[in-house]
């Protein structure tokens, strides 16, 4: 694997693969890589000749009292596990690279109506910040394929539709949200949860099976659910900024009428934010 740090010494690096005909595959990430990342790795690999992986923290996706100066880096680590991974390049550059004149820079891709609730209503300002740095590192890597974990299911909704409503000629990929064996969706910051909390956290997933079930076997008072998911989440020592039943498709608030529906759950444990979703389809006649 090689490893640039400059969009020029990268640019160069893909070159010959384009003009060689090959596919090229990217996986962006802020690095503090997990079996989850490696997934996307893995699926790139089998779809694209060339696979491309980012580690950069982004500062513009981050609140002024949020985690940025301490969110885990480790690129030595993450190095290892992506060449194991057999990943082609790493494309690792310093924010001087990314926002080559400061970090209010002007220019700022602002999808609208996606970023305005849910996480973004709790992270004002968080989904500009990734929107824009997405936009930057696709316009530097030029990818044929770009691939993204579900579990950031907002997330994910907002890069497809940025992806097409700008023309990139770019296919997105969601891969499905990596997990522990208690349920627990692998994330970069579950390593700040103490030793109770992360025993505590896999009931984030559970309550999401339970909404699943419950609508599934015909509940369709969605507020109510809810409403109860988030006081037994209280109850239980977690601080909910969100339980919420939405369209699989463009993510506005499901209806009785609807049967691809997601299940979205954010909520603080301790000092960690913890986000989570259960994507599924009604089964016919419920």
């Amino acid at each position: 694997m090689r490893t640039e740090h400059t969009i020029q010494g990268l640019r160069e690096q893909l070159r010959q693969a384009r003009r060689d005909g090959k596919t090229i595959g990217f996986v962006p990430t802020m690095g503090n890589l997990h079996a989850g990342h490696i997934s996307l790795v893995e699926r790139a690999k089998v779809q694209c000749d060339i696979v491309v992986a980012s580690i950069f923290v982004n500062p513009t996706q981050f609140g002024a009292n949020e985690d940025f100066g301490t969110y885990p880096r480790t690129l030595e680590a993450d190095s290892q596990l992506l060449s194991a991974a057999q990943c082609d390049f790493l494309f690792a550059p310093a924010a001087s690279e990314m926002y080559a004149n400061d970090l209010n820079q002007s220019t700022i891709v602002h999808v609208a109506e996606l970023g305005k609730e849910l996480c973004g209503a709790h992270r004002p300002g968080h989904f500009d910040g990734v929107s824009s740095v997405v936009s930057k590192l696709f316009n530097i890597v030029q990818p044929d394929t770009a691939f993204f974990g579900e579990k950031d299911f907002q997330q994910l909704a907002i890069i497809r539709r940025m992806t097409h409503e700008l023309n990139f000629p770019i296919t997105i990929v969601g891969v499905p949200t990596a997990r522990a064996e208690d349920g627990l969706a692998l994330s970069s910051r579950n390593g700040y949860l103490s030793d109770s909390e992360r025993k505590q956290a896999p009931m984030l997933y559970r309550m999401l099976c339970q909404l699943r079930d419950a609508i599934s076997y015909g509940q369709r008072d969605y507020a109510m659910l809810t409403d109860a998911a988030c006081l037994h989440l209280q109850k239980s020592g977690f601080e909910p900024d969100y339980v919420s039943v939405r369209r699989a498709s463009d993510l506005l608030p499901a209806t009785a009428e609807d049967t691809a529906l997601v299940i979205l759950v954010a909520a603080r444990l301790g000092k960690t934010r913890l986000i989570d979703n259960l994507a599924f389809d009604l089964p016919a006649g419920a």
